[in-house]
């Protein structure tokens, strides 16, 4: 079993940043890659980003690219997703999720996700 935890939301103003944090434990964490995921109220889970075991291939949604930033390291077993210019757009609880597998198709697919944190608030105000 793997616990996640994520931390680092709150409120903040359009055009800002923030940085979300997400500690793991429990399994090795260089054995998963590892997606940041989001939920607006009264919508579907979206897919924002993913990173590869080691680090070294990441992906973004369309909506984020340019903008957010995932990187991992495996030393402190801590996933990180830099958030700039924000807008009210990107108001969600944002999650954390795990993947024992490496993967490319289905990588946005929540179901493709076996561990999965509580999450934490985003809040952008305009």
């Amino acid at each position: 079993q793997v616990s996640l935890v994520e931390s680092g939301g709150g409120l903040v103003q359009a055009g800002g940043s923030l940085r979300l944090s997400c500690a793991a434990s429990g399994r090795p964490f260089s054995s998963l890659a590892m997606a940041w995921f989001r939920q607006a109220p009264g919508k579907e889970r979206e897919y924002v980003a993913r990173v590869s075991r080691g680090g070294s291939v990441t992906s973004y949604a369309d909506s984020v690219k340019g903008r957010f930033t995932i990187s991992r390291d495996n030393a402190k077993n801590t996933v990180y997703l830099q958030m700039q210019s924000l807008s009210s757009e990107d108001t969600a609880v944002y999650y954390c999720a795990a993947d024992r597998t490496e993967r490319y198709i289905g990588r946005t697919y929540p179901s493709s996700y076996d561990y999965w944190g509580q999450g934490t608030q985003v809040t952008v105000s305009s």
